[in-house]
C-alpha cells in the first residue's frame, strides 16, 4: 500500500509541475468566453481573467456568507459571516456589505439575531434595492398550532425561510424593509383538523405541506433554502429548497400584505407558488421515481438574449440520489397565454429537460453542497464544483474549453501551484464580460495569479500562435557532466530547472547554455520558455 501511496503522490507531483497545474487555471483554450470570472472565498473575493490572474481583489472582515456579485458600478455586493449561536445552519451569513473597487466598505447591513439571520443568498434589484433571503425561528408552540406533528420536531424549533428587501440608506448606513414574504403565511397541513393551514394537500399546489421532511429529518431546518434569484420583465423570484429537492416561484409585484396572502399582485395569487418543479410528492402528486431534482442549488432564469433564453437553469446536485452524480438541468416552464404557469392537476411540467449536463462517467462530477451553472452570452456554461472548488466552461458542443481551481482553502491559506487542491470550497462563481458597463474607467490591468509559485499560468500558454516544436529543439549531452546545450532556432525566454522531487532549482533568461557542474547527481527537468509557449524535457545529472 504504502508504495502506490508514494507512487501516487510522485504522479501528483510531476503532473502539477510539468503536464498540468494542480489549482489556478487547470486548461484553458481560444474558445473560452471572453470576460472576467468572480468567486468569493473566506475573507477574499476575486476577479480573474481566463489565464487566472487577479484583475481586482476585495477583502472583507467577515468570512464569506456565500454570494457575491458584481455591480454596475464596479462595486461588489457581498454577504458576511456572523457567529449565531442561535442559528446554526450551514451558510450562515448575518451582514451584507458593499464594497467599492478600490476596497472601501461604503455600505453595510446587519440582520442577525437570535430569532433570524440572514443566510445563503442575497440579490441586487434594479432600483438599488436588495433582496436578502433570511431565517427565523419558530418555537414548538407555533409550529404545532401551524399543523406540526409533533412527533416530526426533533429540535426546540422549526425554521422559517423569508425574504425581505431592503432600501439601503447610503448616506447614514443601514436600511429599511420595504418588503416581506414568508414561508409560514403559505402552508398546508393535512394531520390536525384543530390546527392552522388543514386542507387537503393535493388540492393546494400553491401551498408548502408543514409535515413533509424531505432529506431533512426531523430537524429544524426542514426546508434550508439556498438561492433566490429575480427577473425583472417577471417581477418574480425563484428560489430553491435544498431538503424538499424542489424549486418555486413567487410574485414579486405584491404589497407585504399581499405576499402575506393568497389573493394580490400581478398574478392575483398573493404571496403564493406560482410554480413549483422538482419533487411533485411534495405536494402529493407524484412517486418517488418522478423526483428530478435532489439538493438542487442557484436556480435563474437565463436572459433573453442569449441560447435557451427565458428558460431556468438549475444545478442539480444529486445529493441522495442513487449513485449520486451532479448534473446541470434547463427546464422550460409551461405557460399560458396570459403568462400564468400551466397546471391541471398533475405534477407541474415538463416532464422532459430541455438540455442537459452530465459528466461522461457520471459519478466524477459530483457536489455534495452548494455549486452554481451559468449560460454565457456565446452559449457555452460555467459550471461550478464547489465541493472541488472546480470551475470549468463547456462550449455548445459541451467539450470543456476552460477549468479552474480555487487555490485559496476556505480557513484563508493561499495553495502553491503543485499542492493538492483540499478545503477550497466555492459557493459560486459567475463570469462577467469584459463589456460590462462595471469595467468602464477601471484598470484592467492583469495582476499575478491567486496560487504562490505561479508556475506563470502554463495553461495559458497554449494561446501562442508560435508554439515550441518538439522536433525543433534538442539537448544534449544528456546524460549531462558540466554543461547542458539546448539547440533550438527559437530565442528562449526562460528556462527553469527542477529537481526529481518537483522543487525549482533556478530560472535562467535568454540563454542555450546551463552549467550543471554543481548539481549533484540525480534526474532534472528542463522547462523551456518561448513566447509563452512551454516543452518540458527530463535530464539525467552524471
Amino acid at each position: 500500500m504504502k508504495r502506490y501511496y508514494v507512487l501516487s503522490v510522485l504522479i501528483f507531483v510531476f503532473t502539477g509541475l510539468f503536464g498540468q497545474n494542480t489549482v489556478g487555471v487547470i486548461s484553458n483554450s481560444t474558445d473560452a468566453y471572453n470576460g472576467y470570472t468572480l468567486f468569493t472565498s473566506h475573507e477574499s473575493t476575486y476577479l480573474i481573467n481566463n489565464c487566472g490572474e487577479i484583475i481586482n481583489e476585495w477583502t472583507s472582515n467577515y468570512i464569506d456568507g456565500k454570494s457575491v456579485y458584481l455591480l454596475e458600478d464596479g462595486s461588489i455586493l457581498r454577504a458576511g459571516f456572523i457567529n449565531n449561536l442561535d442559528l446554526t445552519i450551514a451558510g450562515i451569513g448575518g451582514i451584507v456589505e458593499k464594497i467599492n473597487w478600490d476596497g472601501d466598505v461604503v455600505w453595510d447591513y446587519t440582520y442577525s439575531s437570535s430569532t433570524y439571520a440572514q443566510h445563503h443568498d442575497i440579490y441586487p434589484l434594479p432600483n438599488g434595492n436588495i433582496l436578502i433571503l433570511a431565517v427565523t425561528k419558530k418555537t414548538v408552540a407555533e409550529a404545532t398550532q401551524a399543523g406540526r406533528d409533533p412527533l416530526l420536531l426533533e429540535d426546540d424549533a422549526l425554521y422559517n425561510e423569508q425574504i425581505i428587501e431592503v432600501q439601503p440608506d447610503l448616506i447614514n448606513g443601514g436600511g429599511s424593509i420595504v418588503w416581506e414574504w414568508n414561508v409560514w403565511d403559505h402552508l398546508i397541513q393535512d394531520f390536525d383538523t384543530t390546527k392552522d393551514n388543514f386542507g387537503v394537500v393535493a388540492n393546494n399546489p400553491q401551498l408548502i405541506d408543514i409535515n413533509y421532511l424531505g432529506s431533512s429529518g426531523k430537524k429544524a431546518n426542514w426546508l434550508h433554502f439556498n438561492s433566490i434569484q429575480y427577473n425583472h420583465a417577471l417581477n418574480q423570484i425563484i428560489i430553491s429548497a435544498r431538503q424538499l429537492n424542489e424549486i418555486y416561484i413567487i410574485d414579486h409585484s405584491t404589497t407585504t400584505l399581499q405576499a402575506s396572502m393568497h389573493t394580490g399582485g400581478n398574478r392575483n395569487k398573493g404571496g403564493d407558488i406560482l410554480y413549483r418543479w422538482g419533487n411533485p410528492i411534495v405536494y402529493k402528486k407524484g412517486l418517488e421515481e418522478d423526483q428530478k431534482l435532489f439538493g438542487p442549488h442557484t436556480p435563474h432564469w437565463i436572459p433573453d438574449s442569449y441560447n435557451d433564453g427565458g428558460k431556468i437553469l438549475i444545478f442539480n446536485n444529486g445529493f441522495g440520489k442513487e449513485p449520486e452524480f451532479s448534473t446541470v438541468d434547463i427546464i422550460n416552464p409551461e405557460i399560458d397565454l396570459n403568462g400564468n404557469y400551466i397546471y391541471t392537476g398533475d405534477p407541474y411540467g415538463p416532464i422532459a429537460l430541455d438540455w442537459t449536463y452530465q459528466n461522461e462517467n457520471p459519478t466524477d462530477f459530483f457536489s455534495r453542497i452548494m455549486s452554481s451553472a451559468q449560460r454565457l452570452p456565446n452559449g457555452s456554461a460555467l459550471i461550478c464544483d464547489a465541493d472541488s472548488g472546480y470551475f470549468f466552461e463547456l462550449d455548445t458542443s459541451k467539450n470543456k474549453v476552460w477549468e479552474y481551481i480555487n487555490p485559496l482553502k476556505n480557513n484563508g491559506e493561499i495553495l502553491n501551484q503543485g499542492d493538492a487542491p483540499v478545503a477550497n470550497r466555492t459557493f459560486r462563481a459567475f463570469k462577467y464580460s469584459n463589456e460590462y458597463v462595471a469595467f468602464i474607467g477601471k484598470d484592467l490591468t492583469p495582476g499575478n495569479p491567486i496560487e504562490l509559485n505561479s508556475n506563470l499560468n502554463e495553461p495559458c500558454s497554449t494561446l501562442s500562435n508560435d508554439k515550441i516544436e518538439q522536433n525543433k529543439i534538442s539537448i544534449n549531452p544528456n546524460p549531462v557532466n558540466s554543461y547542458l546545450t539546448i539547440n533550438t532556432p527559437y530565442n528562449l525566454d526562460r528556462i527553469d530547472i527542477y529537481n526529481a522531487h518537483g522543487l525549482k532549482c533556478t530560472s535562467k533568461f535568454n540563454t542555450k547554455s546551463l552549467d550543471f557542474s554543481n548539481y549533484a547527481s540525480g534526474i532534472y527537468f528542463v522547462k523551456m520558455i518561448h513566447n509563452n509557449s512551454v516543452i518540458t524535457k527530463k535530464i539525467i545529472k552524471n
